[in-house]
């Protein structure tokens, strides 16, 4: 029998409040992350959505930052944005692209291994 893990979700904000709207659009976009994560593997999200500061003159400036922990590996990714849909956006697009880079990294690596195998066989 195979467990499989979904990804857990802790969500905080700074510096403004969690409304359902915010909290729903955070959870479907950190949601379509799944699919690249091992079902196999447990993973914890962090988000941290809000206001870096409340001293701007001129428009509201947003942070979104999400850490990610799959089994032993640790994906960051922080955005800073003048729209807070926008830095969520960007950082499901940021964290994606830590995931596929360090899958491929690994890819990579086991490809070379084989291949010493392979030569050292001959």
């Amino acid at each position: 029998m195979q467990t499989t893990y979904m990804l857990n979700k802790k969500v905080k904000t700074t510096n403004m409040e969690l409304t359902d709207a915010i909290s729903e659009y955070v959870h479907t976009k950190v949601g379509t992350v799944e699919r690249f994560l091992d079902p196999k593997v447990q993973a914890l999200a962090e988000i941290e959505i809000g206001k870096t500061t409340q001293h701007h003159h001129k428009g509201d400036v947003f942070k979104a930052e999400i850490n990610l922990a799959v089994g032993k590996d640790n994906f960051r990714a922080v955005v800073i944005e003048a729209d807070l849909y926008a830095a969520i956006d960007k950082m499901k697009d940021v964290i994606v692209g830590e995931i596929t880079r360090e899958k491929k990294k690994k890819n990579h690596l086991f490809k070379r291994g084989r291949q010493k195998i392979k030569d050292l066989l001959r």
